[in-house]
């Protein structure tokens, strides 16, 4: 799936994927909590939100105090987010492969929420998140876990190699409707080092587990999500 062709298909389950996101396991009681958790105290903070989709991290940051920017390859999840965040909130459609519309050092946090996974190539986009950061700023990033993607598709074949970077797409059920989504998995040493290579130091490498309150709630799926990560989490400093 291209990246025209992503655009278009997240324009098109945006309601499915806004919902989805609000309630369900991974989102709201695993990578939501961990990703703010890393953000901590962000009153009076200036945030780029880098992949907002529909909003809902924009919406706690903004609670907490924070000044938040968002910006959405698709416009369909923006429409979203304008509805739950209201006529005045900052959001612009922009693609992170592509030069970020902002001034340098107009930021004191960047967060990318799941969203380094769809780029083939991190160099350019972390060269601008690092531009668009103030020195010392922060850029806070959860990204699917190179472990796990690798062990599920060695379990269900052929065998990848983990040290290679490599592309996949899978189906997710979102509320009746089926998504299909495109990622590139990378090593961890390719991330650390990219992220390096950009000028970021690594101040947190993060491998929560969900929130207590999710074992009732998800009874069926705690436990797995409990013993094995789906996502990895970074803090970074800007250099």
């Amino acid at each position: 799936m291209g990246r025209m062709t992503q655009v278009a298909a997240y324009d098109e389950f945006a309601e499915a994927y806004t919902a989805e996101n609000e309630t369900s396991l991974m989102n709201a009681y695993y990578e939501r909590p961990a990703t703010l958790a890393l953000a901590g105290d962000v009153t009076g903070r200036r945030i780029l939100d880098a992949g907002c989709g529909s909003g809902p991290l924009f919406a706690t940051l903004r609670e907490r105090g924070a000044a938040v920017t968002g910006i959405d390859q698709s416009a369909g999840m923006l429409e979203h987010a304008r509805r739950r965040l209201g006529a005045g909130a900052d959001l612009r459609v922009a693609d992170l492969a592509d030069p970020l519309p902002f001034a340098d050092a107009a930021f004191d946090d960047v967060v990318a929420s799941l969203v380094l996974h769809y780029l083939r190539d991190w160099q350019p986009t972390l060269a601008e998140i690092r531009r668009v950061l103030k020195p010392g700023g922060r850029l806070i990033a959860s990204v699917n876990h190179p472990f796990m993607v690798n062990l599920t598709h060695r379990q269900a074949g052929p065998r990848p190699d983990y040290f290679e970077s490599y592309t996949w797409t899978d189906e997710f059920e979102m509320h009746g409707e089926t998504a299909r989504m495109t990622f590139w998995n990378r090593p961890l040493h390719a991330m650390t080092d990219a992220f390096t290579a950009a000028g970021f130091r690594i101040s947190v490498i993060s491998e929560p587990h969900p929130v207590p309150e999710a074992r009732e709630l998800f009874p069926d799926d705690f436990d797995l999500l409990d013993t094995f990560p789906s996502f990895l989490f970074f803090a970074l400093e800007a250099g």
